[in-house]
């Protein structure tokens, strides 16, 4: 700004001389330093703020704009979600997995997308997001994204290995990305707040320049009273960058103008939306992929600005967020984990000499293992999601199935085909809802073993309700929690040969219903906290063999009842409190396998040994003293234990027993062995170890079928022995 200032006064004429001419006015001696003194003061006072700081306010709304524009792409909190988010979303789209997907379930042409320059994508992706975020257009919605259907079906190709582990660490991703995001809306208020920010600001820069733009003038009057130096005390300054600021400011008001229109449309389609929610209805109609979520909060709020920029984007990443997408792809890497020839590898006969495949803890069913078809038995422990399809009926050899804590889905044509093939079914469970509703529709199953939690009181118990279906059901099993027999089980009694009932310590009552099933042969009463043998017990006249293990048994006089079971010939009465033997245990003729060990017997009636056909006998861990000689008369004994007992001497008619090839005489305070050991030439097993035996007799090499893997003894005390007894039993 420069200001010039001069003021010439005429007097009147005296005299004229032609030859001089002098110059006349007043002499005010003003010179440069006066000029910058007044210059400077009509700035200061005189020069409207506008005019004076047009400039710098033009620079300091840019900044404020260029915050609210970009702050939240600097703010951790924000940045690293939008970051992540522009990331992730690259990978789905260009993810072969996706491709695939969307081809399966639309007809779509995978090649089309293929074809597509997969880093140009993610360039424009990021430039979309990051330019166009404060520029927003009304786009076209999800439903009018123009894809190519092709009539015939498409020809997706497999993933290799590399590529279905990259898109299951997508899932992942995905997964972890949704749950922390979904959490919080940060990003929504934060663009809300910028938004409405900038609304404002526009709205007070428009308001104020409007009104003080015509304040920018070239000229300026300026009053300053310095009339003793200069003579004069009014001025008249001009300010040079007027015009150009002038032009300026209406520019700079056409500029904000158009962008605050702009962010008014911003709020506008911030406000009108529900922008915390998105909905992917269109998605699931059109890909028939149903259990894709609807999101929320910032999550939904970055879909909602990416369909902005290509909607595609959205229906692409919606097959990560499918657990039904994930599933098929689990199945795909199970498929190429699994191969047939690693199945058939880990076959293995079981008990029931059949060939069994055992897996553990997979994230599905690997369709390759209706590939194996010589399979007989097959185990599956711990595995979720488990859908068996039609293509089971390839298994022509499968009889048994066991699902331990497995969650199954399984196909119409699969039950038919389980409904005539499978004989044994084993099922373990957490909760009554995860029974599989086929299984009572099995009618040549011959065995069910039932493992899981039910309710006590069986009357309300309707889980069990349909067993009567199963006619061919030979052997039951029972592991709950049961108060008494359900009446389903009764139901099914005419033709049930085995029982098995395994409680978890609650007492099982009113057994009376037992007496029902006449045709069992085998009864297992575990853990029932029963204080009696059951009087129903008696009425089963085809029983051969009863388990009451694990009871509160302490007395056992009522076993006299059992001479009626003229069948029952093995008889386990371990694990229970019995103090004695009752003496009409003798009248039990037909017995070959009698249990008492892990009891409180301190005395051995002697006529325990009337019970003539007696093989196996075990006694242990009781608080037995003294064997009686009438132990001899077992000629048919094979197995006789008395471990953990107080035994200090053995009679010599044990060693008449000759037909023994077990003997357990184990952790008691006996210190000889009798030479009479020699008898039994077919002892195979001798266990002498936990006694105060000082040597071992040498009598012992004529028993030819006891090996040192057979005598389980200290090693010092098998040093004792001479050495080519020694070197008989460690010869193979």
């Amino acid at each position: 700004m420069s200001m010039y200032n001069q003021t010439i006064l005429l007097p009147n004429k005296t005299a004229v001389q032609p030859d001089v001419h002098e110059m006349m006015g007043r002499k005010t001696n003003l010179d440069f330093q006066q000029y910058s003194f007044i210059n400077q003061m009509c700035y200061e006072k005189a020069l409207h703020w506008y005019a004076k700081y047009f400039p710098y306010l033009v620079l300091i709304h840019t900044l404020i704009f260029m915050v609210c524009s970009n702050f939240w792409f600097k703010f951790p909190g924000s940045s690293s979600k939008i970051e992540h988010f522009i990331s992730i979303l690259g990978k789905c789209f260009d993810s072969p997995w996706t491709t695939r997907a969307l081809s399966e379930v639309s007809g779509e042409n995978p090649e089309e997308k293929d074809n597509k320059n997969n880093s140009a994508s993610r360039a424009i992706l990021n430039v979309s997001v990051e330019g166009n975020l404060d520029n927003l257009e009304k786009t076209q919605s999800l439903k009018s994204i123009p894809e190519k259907i092709v009539v015939d079906k498409p020809t997706a190709s497999a993933l290799d290995k590399k590529e279905g582990e990259q898109a299951k660490a997508l899932f992942e991703k995905v997964k972890k990305f949704r749950l922390h995001v979904e959490e919080g809306d940060i990003l929504y208020v934060m663009y809300v707040r910028q938004t409405v920010l900038k609304v404002f600001k526009f709205l007070l820069i428009i308001a104020y320049n409007s009104a003080l733009v015509s304040k920018v003038q070239f000229t300026v009057k300026c009053s300053v009273d310095i009339q003793d130096m200069t003579g004069y005390k009014h001025f008249s300054c001009n300010h040079t960058m007027a015009h150009l600021f002038s032009k300026l400011s209406y520019c700079y008001l056409c500029f904000v103008a158009v962008y605050g229109f702009t962010c008014l449309y911003t709020s506008y389609w911030l406000f009108y939306r529900s922008l915390k929610e998105y909905s992917f209805e269109y998605v699931r109609q059109e890909t028939g992929i149903d259990d894709i979520p609807d999101v929320k909060n910032d999550f939904a709020f970055m879909l909602h600005m990416i369909d902005q920029y290509d909607p595609l984007y959205s229906k692409r990443f919606a097959v990560f967020l499918s657990e039904v997408s994930e599933n098929k792809l689990k199945q795909l890497n199970l498929n190429h984990e699994w191969t047939p020839e690693k199945l058939r590898q880990r076959l293995l006969t079981n008990h029931n000499n059949r060939l069994e495949l055992q897996l553990f803890m997979l994230s599905g069913l690997p369709d390759t293992i209706f590939e194996v078809t010589e399979l007989q038995s097959l185990k599956l422990e711990i595995i979720n999601n488990v859908s068996i399809p039609a293509s089971i009926a390839q298994l022509e050899n499968l009889q048994e199935l066991s699902l331990y804590q497995c969650c199954l889905k399984i196909h119409t044509t699969a039950t038919s085909f389980l409904k005539e093939n499978l004989k044994v079914l084993r099922v373990k469970f957490d909760d009554s809802r995860e029974l599989p509703h086929w299984l009572y529709h099995l009618r040549n199953l011959e065995e069910l073993y039932l493992i899981g939690s039910l309710s006590p009181d069986a009357s309300k118990n309707v889980v069990l309700e349909s067993l009567r279906e199963l006619k061919n059901l030979k052997t039951l099993s029972l592991k709950s929690n049961f108060t008494k027999i359900p009446q389903s089980i009764v139901d099914v009694s005419s033709h049930l040969q085995r029982l098995y009932v395994y409680n978890d310590g609650s007492k099982l009552v009113m057994l009376n219903n037992l007496k029902k099933m006449v045709n069992l042969t085998e009864l297992e009463l575990v853990h029932c906290d029963l204080e009696r043998i059951p009087h129903a017990v008696f009425s089963l006249t085809n029983l051969q063999e009863l388990d009451l293990k694990e009871n509160n048994l302490r007395s056992i006089e009522e076993i006299v009842s059992c001479q009626h079971l003229h069948k029952l010939t093995c008889l386990k009465l371990w694990h229970n409190s019995i103090c004695y033997i009752p003496e009409h245990i003798k009248k039990l003729s037909s017995l070959e396998r009698l249990y008492f060990s892990h009891n409180k017997i301190e005395i051995l009636p002697s006529h325990l040994f009337l019970c003539n056909k007696l093989r196996y006998l075990d006694l242990s861990n009781n608080d037995i003293r003294f064997i009686p000689p009438e132990i001899g008369v077992l000629q048919s004994l094979q197995y006789f234990s008395v471990t953990c007992n107080k035994i200090d001497n053995l009679p010599d008619e044990l060693f008449f027993c000759k037909k023994l090839k077990t003997l357990k005489l184990g952790k008691n305070t006996l210190s000889l062995l009798s030479p009479k050991i020699s008898y039994l030439v077919l002892l195979t097993h001798l266990e002498l170890k936990g006694n105060h035996f000082e040597l071992l007799p040498p009598e012992l090499r004529f028993c030819r079928a006891l090996k040192r893997g057979g005598l389980v003894v200290e090693d010092v005390l098998f040093e004792t022995l001479p050495s080519d007894i020694r070197d008989k039993m460690k010869a193979e």
